[in-house]
């Protein structure tokens, strides 16, 4: 049996070359030169206007009418909603959205998956596109390689030497965020040089959030340092360790207060076992009490080389962005439908203290294990 015929396709600019002919001849005689059917350049004709303001390699001309219309519609208008009021929307909350939306409205989304070529067909149907700021990346050292590998020969002898378990060697690192975590991206229709994203004005307040982790893929208690002199009388959720910085960044006092009160108590860490704690080059980390308390609890510091914490550090290099994408992701919801407060001139207050920790808790806590254990491998500890 002969495989069935497979169906032609014609370039615009063909298509406008038969209508052309037809226009100076006739239909009959521009489908007998070209060897087409007299429907298909009567066809050709109709649409003859927009043939013309098509791409002359394009075949088909895509009508981007919706599968889903009133699923469409819904989605657009909270995306015009939200960019109007200057919220955040990004590709993920598109489609928990839409889901959302087919879940309660089963009779207008029959078979409905959220899938990315449904996104990429709605941004299209509604000039949507991704805006991104820029960044700027960690400049590395001039003798990198040397540093990297006198840092993991130091890490392997330190193996070698005492062979530590898995859940005795961590990771620390201390990272900066604001307490108006606007995202770097958001839809938006194409063409507009000014992006607006609402926030409640307070995107240059910050606190730091200390987070650590274990090779075998636990997840520490994080630290949370605010930037008070005293500490607020709140009822913070469990799950975190908040301290107060008058400048709200990690001092020596920090670092004692979060081997104490974090690593210390970490699975196992009541036994003192010998553990490797790898961190980076901060000056508190570094004092002669430190150290001391280090030796005390039985535990050998890997110090990361200045300019390295991006290649060698688990949390920089693939756990923080997961944690802050969260994190932000939270922020934006709290932004849209939280609980807030206003001041008497009718300005938004920042979210409360335990409420942003709320936001560490939940997002630190939703990454994996498995997600954990690979920037271990993947930086040779």
């Amino acid at each position: 049996m002969a495989p069935p015929a497979r169906r032609k396709k014609y370039e615009a600019s063909f298509k406008l070359k038969v209508v052309n002919f037809a226009m100076e001849h006739n239909n009959c005689a521009a489908a007998r030169q070209y060897g087409v059917t007299e429907k298909m350049v009567w066809d050709w004709k109709a649409n003859e206007k927009a043939l013309k303001s098509m791409p002359w390699g394009k075949c088909a001309l895509r009508r981007g009418t919706p599968h889903w219309p009133e699923l469409d519609k819904h989605v657009a208008d909270m995306v015009n909603e939200h960019r109007q009021s200057g919220y955040v929307v990004t590709q993920n909350k598109i489609r928990l959205f839409a889901l959302q939306w087919a879940k309660s409205n089963p009779d207008h989304s029959n078979r409905f998956k959220a899938t990315v070529s449904w996104r990429t067909r709605f941004f299209e149907r509604h000039n949507l596109v991704l805006r991104q700021k820029t960044k700027t990346a960690q400049k590395l050292p001039a003798d990198l390689d040397a540093k990297v590998n006198s840092f993991h020969r130091y890490v392997i002898l330190q193996l070698n030497k005492h062979g530590y378990s898995l859940s005795s060697i961590g990771n620390m690192a201390e990272t900066s965020m604001n307490f108006d975590m606007v995202g770097n991206k958001t839809v938006h229709p194409k063409g507009e040089k000014t992006i607006l994203n609402k926030t409640t004005g307070h995107e240059k307040s910050s606190f730091t959030v200390v987070l650590a982790c274990t090779a075998d893929g636990a997840k520490l208690r994080p630290m949370i340092i605010f930037k008070r002199k005293t500490m607020p009388k709140l009822k913070f959720p469990v799950g975190c360790f908040v301290h107060v910085n008058e400048k709200g960044w990690m001092d020596e006092e920090g670092v004692k207060l979060w081997l104490d009160n974090v690593w210390s108590r970490r699975p196992g860490g009541l036994i003192q076992k010998c553990s490797l704690l790898v961190w980076d080059m901060l000056k508190a980390h570094l004092t002669p009490s430190t150290k001391q308390r280090l030796a005390r609890i039985n535990t050998d510091a890997a110090v990361i080389p200045a300019g390295l914490t991006s290649l060698v550090q688990p949390l920089d290099v693939c756990l923080n962005k997961p944690f802050k994408d969260r994190t932000r992701e939270q922020w934006n919801e709290w932004m849209v439908s939280g609980k807030k407060s206003f001041t008497k001139g009718g300005n938004m207050r920042a979210p409360q203290l335990d409420v942003l920790c709320k936001f560490v808790i939940k997002a630190w806590n939703d990454i994996d294990a498995e997600t954990v254990i690979k920037p271990f491998k993947k930086c040779g500890i």
